[in-house]
């Protein structure tokens, strides 16, 4: 760009001499061109110097910004690594910590899975099945009704024919003693809703079979006239049992109404006894209602006693307080008599003395 400029100026000089020539003499040419040269020098000398200070600057001050913006470039872009770092760690942590609940979820399954297995080999023999009836019996009846509340319901209670019903309670009459019995119908139960077994169909008859049969036993071991209520609950304790009974077989719970014999699974027994129990609080507030109102009875009459004698009273101080008022009356006429006759024997002595 500097030989550009350079060049431009020589060309005008060159305009200019030529311009001068036509002007001015011969002899002066010389000396005038010297001059012009020296001056010509001299300001290609001043623009050549402004001119590189100029782009020295400008290069100085491009430069710097360029410096500047890869600062802030390069700021920004170590904020932004810092802020994806620090995220990159939150996650790593966060992932950290879930795959350690994981593995104690893994581990609470494992044993989960071990419980099972074991209760499954516990539900297989029919004797710890029957324990396992009779131990949930229990808790339900504990927990509606409190631990040893003998006089509410009783576990293992012997019947008058020798047949001992896993619990029993205590229902207000007309009720009476209601009997209840545990019973587990777990095997063909298990091969009926195995939807692996092609012998389903066979199973769902055998279960039917079993549930009458239970159903059968209650009624007439457990039901006794003059003893026990007219009806009786069979308990199953799996209440998976007795939905798939009242979901799909009404033919048995048919049965168990003609036989007067409740079924009733955890949930529904103790729905059943919570209502026993609210009825028992009525039945023992009524008690207690008839209780009051005797009493409340008793103390009106007493009341009523009470008044009579007030009012036989009250007539005799009306009658003492009349005979007072008279005996004042008098009272205060003897005593005006006395001043009287004070006052006479008063006037007497002064006459005497005169």
């Amino acid at each position: 760009m500097e030989y550009i400029i350079i060049g431009l100026l020589v060309i005008i000089l060159i305009v200019s001499i030529i311009t001068l020539t036509k002007n001015v003499n011969e002899s002066n040419i010389t000396e005038r061109l010297g001059k012009m040269e020296t001056e010509v020098i001299k300001e290609l000398g001043e623009f050549k110097n402004n001119l590189t200070q100029n782009t020295n600057n400008n290069f100085s001050t491009l430069n710097e910004k360029i410096e500047n913006k890869l600062n802030l470039i390069n700021d920004k872009v170590n904020e932004r690594l810092d802020q994806n770092f620090e995220k990159t760690n939150k996650t790593f942590t966060s992932v950290l910590e879930r795959l350690s609940k994981i593995d104690e979820a893994q581990k609470k399954i494992d044993n989960l899975s071990n419980d099972i297995i074991s209760l499954q080999t516990v539900l297989t023999d029919k004797k710890t099945r029957g324990i396992f009836g009779e131990v949930n019996l229990k808790h339900i009846f504990e927990n509606v009704f409190g631990p040893n509340n003998n006089k509410v319901y009783k576990l293992q209670y012997t019947l008058s024919n020798g047949t001992i019903a896993d619990s029993v309670l205590f229902a207000p009459e007309p009720l009476g003693l209601i009997a209840i019995d545990s019973k587990f119908p777990l095997e063909n139960y298990q091969a009926m809703v195995d939807k692996n077994n092609t012998h389903r169909e066979i199973a769902e008859k055998m279960f039917k079979a079993d549930m009458k049969k239970h159903i059968d036993a209650i009624a007439t071991k457990y039901i006794i006239p003059g003893e026990t209520a007219d009806q009786a609950i069979l308990f199953l304790p799996a209440e998976a049992i007795f939905a798939e009974v009242n979901a799909y077989h009404q033919d048995i719970i048919d049965y168990a109404y003609k036989k007067r014999v409740w079924l009733a699974g955890p949930t529904t027994l103790m729905s059943t006894l919570t209502t026993m129990q609210i009825i028992m609080k009525n039945i023992e507030r009524d008690k207690y209602t008839k209780v009051i109102q005797n009493e409340l009875r008793l103390l009106s009459e007493e009341f009523k006693r009470y008044k009579e004698r007030w009012d036989k009273l009250s007539r005799s101080i009306d009658s003492v307080s009349k005979d007072v008022k008279d005996l004042h009356t008098t009272t205060d006429k003897i005593t005006k008599r006395f001043n009287s006759i004070n006052q006479v024997e008063m006037e007497s002595l002064t006459h005497e003395e005169n």
